[in-house]
């Protein structure tokens, strides 16, 4: 080898170090599982994708907290892959800000220096962080409704892009509970109304703060609006369009966000519809309240009194679990309190006696002066399970918190145990009630994709799950002939009985009914025999037939309304 020259070895002195500059290398330059470490504020930024966007409303009060005791709970940071700095993982981004602040005054090294638990970039990184953003939020603070809103619409984009292909709001709001953020999807519509059509309008009103009633009364006052221009227009030409109408008319209050009214909204609007369309005003404000008030039954649980009803007949223990604030009188369905979901226009209805089905049995709720003991309710909560329908604290806390925000009463399983019919099955959609329906599933296309999933459910206990085929249609769902003819009597029982259910649909062209007589198995099917003929439906089976039952006839219920207020 010859000898280096004074220029060689220089040359190599001076050259550059070994650089870490392949994409392999810089994946394996984080940690592969949590990890705390220090970081700097410049190593730091905070999420590009965080739904706050108006100042956090405990901003003072986290700011002289950090001033005077330093960051006790630091935010989890993480990094994408192939990225030079590090971000906030999930919640976090007020305290990040904080932080920057504190620093430039203070020059403390406290503030610039932070302990942080690093944890890894998932596969699903984007939509785990929105989620657990919006998550967060809602736990530290609380985000304003179109923050919110523009958080889930931003989720949807993720999503879609994850499945490549539009989503439902009902798919979407599976898919959000799924990733720890549970919404109910009548607030998914709402939010995407609020989006499209106010946000344009009132930009200032919506980051002002305008809570959830006030955006619900002018989705609501839009839609009825609309249906009032479109049945008067007839093909007539006007001037403008009902959304650019709207929309002009709204834009109007963005001006004075204090101010702002739904009410003074719905006045000017129905004043100018009323000089466009040449119709007396008040005759177009009681059309438009009395759609209102329809749509309204339909999408929002009855407002109980707040009286106190007589106590019940000594001869009727359960009546006293049953009657809600204000009693009906004899012959008029009654349900628990908080168990109606939009059900107030056709159960306030007088119904008479004979066609009234007695209602279920239940035992007497307990005076706290003679409360079961502890172990005796234990025993009976876990009589009421039939399966379990697992969740974790986190998301049940996260549940009751959303709730709390929008005026939802949930129920509790436990709580309800003695006074409700409450009984737990798990499943794609687990039971923990078999009455009462969520407003976010109090929908057409929310009950029919409910119905089907527990019919297949139910065809499954027979291995007959692919005999049942989606419909658009009926209830939801349609029986299909099985690929073998020869079925055991249990399988063809279980067919016949969602065959009978399942009217309103017809199978696709060619294929076949079984005409087995459900007559001769049914009792059989679903009280057993002695000797056993024949299995019988599971408990866990039963309880999804008669959440089955509960669903149906809250579809064929909204149907005859929309049927009624169509020819009406």
């Amino acid at each position: 080898m010859a000898d280096l020259t004074p220029a060689d070895m220089a040359s190599k002195l001076l050259a550059e170090g070994f650089q870490r500059q392949s994409p392999v290398a810089r994946a394996l330059s984080d940690p592969i599982a949590d990890t705390p470490m220090v970081v700097t504020l410049d190593e730091l930024r905070s999420y590009e994708l965080d739904p706050r966007i108006t100042r956090n409303p405990l901003y003072d009060e986290i700011k002289a907290s950090i001033r005077e005791r330093g960051l006790d709970a630091p935010p989890p940071i993480t990094r994408r892959p192939d990225a030079d700095h590090y971000i906030i993982r999930n919640g976090g981004n007020t305290r990040l800000a904080i932080l920057r602040e504190l620093w430039s005054e203070t020059k403390d090294e406290r503030f610039f220096r932070i302990s942080c638990l690093f944890r890894p970039w998932p596969e699903r990184g984007e939509i785990i962080a929105l989620t657990g953003h919006l998550a967060e939020n809602e736990l530290h603070g609380g985000l304003t409704f179109i923050e919110r809103a523009l958080g889930i619409e931003k989720a949807r984009e993720l999503y879609e892009q994850e499945v490549g292909k539009p989503l439902s709001q009902s798919e979407l709001a599976r898919r959000l509970a799924a990733d720890g953020y549970p919404i109910q999807q009548s607030h998914i519509s709402r939010m995407q109304d609020t989006v499209r059509y106010l946000l344009p309008a009132i930009p200032n009103v919506l980051y002002g703060g305008l809570g959830r009633h006030q955006v619900e009364r002018l989705a609501v006052l839009r839609k009825a609006a609309e249906w009032a221009w479109e049945t008067r227009v007839h093909g007539k030409v006007q001037p403008t369009d009902f959304d650019t109408l709207f929309h002009e008319v709204l834009a109007q209050f963005d001006a004075q966000p204090d101010d702002f009214t739904a009410q003074r909204v719905q006045d000017e609007l129905i004043g100018q519809m009323s000089d466009l369309l040449g119709i007396d005003y008040n005759a177009l404000e009681l059309d438009i309240v009395n759609v209102e008030g329809r749509q309204r039954a339909v999408n929002s649980p009855p407002t109980l009194p707040a009286e106190t009803p007589a106590p019940p007949s000594s001869s009727n223990p359960a009546s006293a679990s049953q009657l809600p604030a204000s009693a009906p009188p004899p012959g008029t369905a009654a349900a628990p309190p908080s168990r109606q979901t939009g059900e107030a226009s056709k159960e306030s209805q007088p119904r008479p006696a004979a066609k009234q089905a007695p209602p279920p049995e239940a035992p007497p709720m307990l005076p706290p002066a003679q409360a079961a003991p502890e172990d005796e309710e234990n025993q009976r909560l876990q009589d009421h399970i039939v399966s379990p329908a697992t969740s974790t604290e986190r998301l049940q806390a996260i549940q009751q918190l959303v709730a709390e925000h929008t005026g939802e009463d949930r129920p509790d399983f436990r709580d309800n145990v003695l006074r409700a019919i409450p009984v737990q099955a798990g499943g794609l959609f687990p039971i923990t009630d078999v009455w009462y329906i969520e407003p976010g599933l109090d929908t057409p296309e929310g009950l029919r994709t409910h119905i089907a999933q527990f019919a297949r459910e139910i065809a499954e206990e027979a291995q007959l799950a692919d005999c049942i085929g989606a419909s658009d249609a009926g209830l939801g769902f349609v029986c299909l002939a099985p690929r073998t003819a020869a079925l055991p009597p249990f399988g063809r029982a279980v067919l016949a009985l969602l065959q009978a259910m399942g009217h309103g649909a017809e199978p696709p062209a060619g294929a076949r009914r079984d005409p087995f007589p459900l007559e001769t198995a049914l009792g059989t099917l679903l009280l057993g025999s002695a000797p056993a003929t024949m299995p019988r439906l599971s408990d866990t089976g039963l309880v999804k037939l008669f959440r089955l039952l509960r669903l149906a006839r809250r579809l064929l219920d909204l149907e005859a309304d929309a049927s009624d207020a169509s020819s009406g």
